[in-house]
């Protein structure tokens, strides 16, 4: 039998789902992060699951020689460094179909805010304005779309967005992935060249920080809407908020912020941040693009069932 510790809330299914595959849980949501080291070393846990606690390193491997898999309950695994998690030999198993879906239906909402001037329109007739002119919006039909990144949540997205008589590009720097019915791969060149609409659907990694910055968005033909629904980090916001004051970028929808700890701001990030709150064409939400009641449940499943495949193979 497995022993996994849990150091973050978990749907309350997920005992259910473990005594099926035989995995026994310690479930220690109370943890904290600097907590976490000394709990691994006192069991022989071959079995760790996390959220967004804490960053998976080297130094924390060691304190669980035994550890076989890592399981993160969700999709991005930004907070593992998955070299460590190779050289020691340890399985990263995540979940990124447990909440695809969400994704998608979340952005298509994002996409309509945007339009739609959704949230001004909401603000003002509750302040008692009554400005219908003013909020004329846009329709997704007919606008080119374009997706970075076509892994399950861009995929998801394009799939949702075919309701919409719109065309639909993908870019992803993966040769291995392929196109489908719902969106047509492109280079990244095309994709400036045609998109009126630029939506973010890659992890993050070191590699792709600051991977849309003044040069990428400069690069497009068309002023743009501009959405992430993925990580903040992968979108330079000092050049959004020059090119949202410039035009360039004709309004945002942001799922996603360059720094979450809104406590934290250092005074530069403050400013952008100021910038991003104060402007009608900028919609912002609090990372819950993939928060539903059904999603969390999902993860569950999704992690059960790769935990099973694991347990039983080895891979």
């Amino acid at each position: 039998m497995s022993l996994c510790l849990v150091i973050d809330e978990m749907h309350p299914s997920l005992p259910d789902y473990m005594q099926e595959i035989g995995v026994q849980l310690h479930y220690r949501p109370e943890l904290t992060a600097a907590e976490v080291p000394a709990a691994l070393a006192a069991h022989p846990y071959d079995g760790l699951m996390v959220r967004s606690k804490l960053r998976v390193t080297v130094e924390l491997l060691a304190h669980g020689p035994q550890l076989r898999y890592v399981a993160r309950a969700g999709a991005g695994v930004d907070n593992i460094d998955e070299e460590a998690m190779a050289a020691a030999g340890v399985t990263l198993l995540n979940a990124p179909e447990g909440n695809r879906d969400a994704v998608g239906e979340y952005a298509v909402g994002l996409l309509l805010g945007l339009f739609r001037n959704i949230v001004r329109a909401d603000k003002e007739v509750r302040s008692r304005q009554w400005r219908r002119e003013a909020n004329r919006g846009e329709e997704i039909g007919g606008k080119t779309i374009g997706l970075l990144g076509y892994g399950h949540m861009g995929r998801a997205f394009a799939r949702r967005l075919s309701a919409f008589d719109c065309t639909v590009l993908a870019h992803d720097h993966d040769p291995a992935v392929l196109a489908d019915k719902y969106a047509t791969l492109v280079g990244l060149e095309e994709l400036q060249q045609r998109a009126e609409v630029f939506s973010l659907h890659i992890p993050y990694s070191t590699a792709n920080h600051h991977f849309v910055n003044e040069e990428l968005l400069q690069g497009f033909e068309k002023p743009i809407w501009l959405m992430n629904t993925a990580r903040g980090e992968i979108l330079d916001h000092a050049a959004l908020v020059r090119n949202l004051q410039s035009g360039q970028v004709r309004g945002a929808a942001l799922d996603v912020l360059e720094n979450e700890k809104l406590g934290t701001l250092k005074p530069e990030q403050q400013a952008r941040f100021d910038y991003l709150t104060n402007a009608a064409n900028v919609v912002l939400s609090p990372h819950v693009g993939g928060w539903t009641f059904q999603s969390y449940r999902r993860i569950n499943e999704v992690l059960a069932e790769k935990l099973r495949v694991f347990l039983q193979t080895g891979f």
